[in-house]
């Protein structure tokens, strides 16, 4: 204890010889600071979450979305895919706006949420940051609705088939039941139960395909919710580098006047 309250006294007096070194140090480092926040263009960031796109009406053990969660993510870091987007909203891929986009792209797959893809992205503006965002979404639902488009198709081709079919059983059930009615015929009556049964059948599968192609199990890959972007620039945060910048100021300071009185001891005659 009574060592250590000599080493601070030793170094109190140590660092008032050297006052001017350590204060001249510290002002230093945080005019650094200063000028680097005043130099550094600043950032804002926007954070999408994206829910994949399906057709209900798949076949049975096969996935219904547009494309598996993990080749999205790889579709979404392709350069190819991130140039379309960038040309899409007018910028050119080899910009500094378009090299922060492919620097700050961040996806984040969320498997157990939808599955859902969590997209942030960065730019020097908030307004460009919400662009980006969503110029990403709607580049990769161009894509997956021409995916979506030959099932799309097939499924809406079946309900109309089954549509049809549904029809001429109907209008063949109620041809038997007039012929029934009138000539009381057993046979009519026998293949009156078969249509009916037909019909039943077909009303289901009208009802399951409808069902598939509603909103609930069919839809395209779009936004869940808003894009969000925080009021508060992502880069550079000026607190941290300020707090940063003081306590590299007070370090650099220390070992400045440490060093510069180590070397007015060594200088001093004997």
């Amino acid at each position: 204890m009574q060592r250590d309250e000599i080493y601070l006294i030793d170094l109190w007096r140590m660092l008032a010889r050297q006052w001017r070194w350590f204060t001249a140090t510290l002002i230093v480092t945080l005019a650094v600071t200063f000028a680097f926040l005043h130099a550094v263009k600043p950032q804002w960031q926007a954070t999408a979450w994206i829910q994949i796109g399906q057709v209900g009406n798949a076949p049975t053990g096969q996935d219904p979305k547009a494309e598996p969660l993990l080749r999205v993510i790889e579709r979404l870091q392709l350069i190819p895919f991130q140039d379309q987007v960038l040309s899409s909203i007018g910028v050119s891929s080899d910009t500094p706006e378009g090299a922060l986009y492919r620097k700050s792209l961040k996806l984040e797959p969320m498997p157990y949420a939808g599955p859902l893809v969590k997209l942030s992205v960065r730019a020097q503006s908030p307004q460009q940051a919400a662009e980006l965002a969503t110029a990403t979404v709607a580049q990769l639902q161009a894509v997956h609705r021409e995916l979506e488009a030959a099932p799309l198709q097939l499924a809406h081709a079946r309900l109309d088939e089954v549509q049809a079919d549904l029809q001429k059983a109907t209008a063949e059930r109620d041809g038997l039941l007039q012929a029934a009615s009138q000539d009381r015929d057993r046979l009519s009556s026998v293949l009156l139960v078969s249509v009916d049964e037909e019909i039943q059948t077909l009303k289901q599968t009208r009802g399951e395909l409808l069902v598939r192609l509603g909103a609930n199990y069919t839809y395209d890959t779009s936004l869940v919710w808003p894009v969000y972007v925080p009021t508060n620039q992502a880069f550079p945060n000026a607190a941290l580098i300020w707090g940063a910048g003081l306590l590299l100021g007070l370090f650099f300071g220390m070992l400045v006047a440490i060093a510069r009185d180590a070397l007015c001891r060594a200088r001093a005659p004997t």
